[in-house]
């Protein structure tokens, strides 16, 4: 299995067009040591040559012109994506469906509830429908039964409800439902490899454990540092929590959840801009280091 980080920063990116905060200020003017990161998406590939995308950030256009693979030149129009697939309708995972426009008909794999969301309270389905027939919705069922994907036939994927909260444009935002939110585990029938993946995670059960457990990479949630970090940077008043991402420190924090999962690799994406692990001579960085917790960064390619 083929696994290119797209984008590894939360919404806004890595640094926020409007943000101060001690990071982007250190990033732009070099006083901490940090790169710049786009909003967070992945690339899944079963031989490195046909790619599914797994959400479609607002800076799609710039993380393909990254990756020469996605664009192979067979013929006047191409494009190596063969699938996109949704693992939630957060703005930041769905708008790059906009500048793909050009490609359409494009095969998109999501839950009832993200198809819901597209259609109504940010209708991308229905305004894409005027280019070239648009999105092809293909249903991902929450029964946990695995599934397919043609475009990488070699590849088994299983659909995992997390909790989290629906984007505040979606019709039932304070109305949560299975499927708002998906993690994916993925399986390369023919290596064996297993990918655990999930950038917008809230809670951990036993459940989710034994997917964890399984998994030979872990690439997940890594928005916050502290639960009340948007405060701490007095850039927001929302607790991590709230946002359905769960923190790195404190009791029951990432740190503590992958102390309990074996010794698959783990790295951490969908970074937020104030958290301090971005900053690669901070002292939470060194924590990670020490426990042998990686940062995504753009660029970054896994092999499993």
């Amino acid at each position: 299995m083929h696994i290119r980080i797209l984008g590894s920063a939360a919404g806004g990116g890595f640094p926020q067009w409007n943000c101060n905060c001690r990071n982007c200020r250190g990033v732009r003017n070099g006083s901490i040591r940090a790169q710049p990161r786009t909003q967070s998406s992945i690339a899944l590939s079963d031989d490195g040559e046909s790619w599914i995308l797994c959400n479609a950030s607002p800076d799609i256009r710039a993380q393909l012109a990254a990756f020469p693979s996605l664009q192979p030149g067979r013929k006047p129009r191409d494009t190596a994506i063969g699938a996109i697939l949704l693992l939630d309708s957060q703005i930041d995972h769905c708008t790059g469906l906009l500048s793909l426009r050009e490609g359409c008909p494009h095969e998109v794999w999501c839950t009832e509830m993200v198809h819901q969301d597209l259609s109504t309270g940010f209708p991308l389905f229905n305004m894409l429908q005027h280019w070239n027939g648009g999105l092809r919705h293909h249903r991902i069922e929450l029964d946990g039964v695995p599934f397919e994907i043609p475009a990488c036939p070699r590849l088994r994927f299983t659909a995992i409800p997390l909790r989290s909260a629906a984007p505040p444009y979606s019709p039932h935002r304070n109305d949560p439902h299975p499927g708002d939110n998906i993690g994916l585990f993925v399986e390369d029938l023919r290596s064996g490899g297993a990918l655990f993946y999930a950038p917008g995670l809230g809670q951990v059960d036993e459940s989710l454990l034994g997917w964890m457990r399984r998994a030979d990479c872990l690439l997940v949630d890594g928005t916050l540092w502290h639960d009340d970090e948007m405060r701490r940077c007095e850039v927001g008043d929302k607790l991590g929590s709230e946002m359905g991402h769960l923190a790195q420190s404190g009791p029951g924090g990432m740190l503590e959840v992958f102390e309990r999962v074996g010794d698959s690799r783990k790295v951490l994406i969908h970074i937020n801009n104030t958290n301090p692990i971005l900053d690669s001579i901070s002292p939470e960085r060194a924590e990670l280091d020490a426990r042998g917790i990686e940062v995504a960064f753009d660029g970054m390619a896994i092999h499993l």
